[in-house]
C-alpha cells in the first residue's frame, strides 16, 4: 500500500499524542509513503511555534526535526503543483475546507491517478470527512 501522509498525522505522532504508535505503525507498514511539501512546511512551522511558544525546548527542537528528517528522507515529495492549485481552488464535498486542507485534498486526488492503491493517514476530521465522500481510502481506519 501507498501512504498519503498527511500533516495532522505527522505532527500527532512527531508530538507523541495518544494515537502516535498506530500512526507509525502504519508509516512503517506502507511499501511508499508520499507527502506533499506542504507537510514539510507544516511540520517544520509547528515545531518552531512550539519553541517560540516554550512549549519545548532547543534540546526537543533539534530531537524532533532530527526524527521527522530521518523518516522523511524516505518519502517522495509531492510539490505543489498547477494540477494541485487547480484542484485545491474547486468544492469539496462537505465545505468549509480550509486553504492547506483543500491543498492536501487535492494532492491525494492528483495522486490518486497513478497510485490506485493510494491511502490517507490523516487524523484531521475535516479532512478525513471530505475524503470519505470522495472514496479515499483512510487510515487509521
Amino acid at each position: 500500500m501507498t501512504l498519503y501522509a498527511e500533516t495532522s498525522a505527522v505532527l500527532h505522532w512527531l508530538f507523541g499524542e495518544a494515537d502516535a504508535l498506530a500512526l507509525l505503525d502504519h508509516l512503517r507498514a506502507a511499501n511508499k509513503v508520499v507527502a506533499s511539501r506542504l507537510t514539510w512546511i507544516e511540520t517544520h512551522r509547528v515545531i518552531r511555534r512550539a519553541e517560540r511558544e516554550q512549549r519545548i525546548g532547543d534540546a526537543e527542537v533539534a530531537e524532533l526535526l532530527a526524527i521527522f528528517a530521518r523518516a522523511a528522507a524516505h518519502w517522495a515529495v509531492l510539490e505543489l503543483t498547477r494540477d494541485v492549485a487547480e484542484r485545491a481552488v474547486e468544492g469539496f464535498p462537505v465545505e468549509p475546507v480550509r486553504t492547506l486542507d483543500a491543498i492536501h485534498l487535492a494532492s491525494v486526488l492528483f495522486l490518486r491517478r497513478s497510485l490506485p492503491d493510494l491511502a490517507l493517514l490523516s487524523t484531521d476530521e475535516r479532512v478525513r470527512r471530505n475524503a470519505a465522500r470522495l472514496g479515499i481510502s483512510l487510515l487509521p481506519a
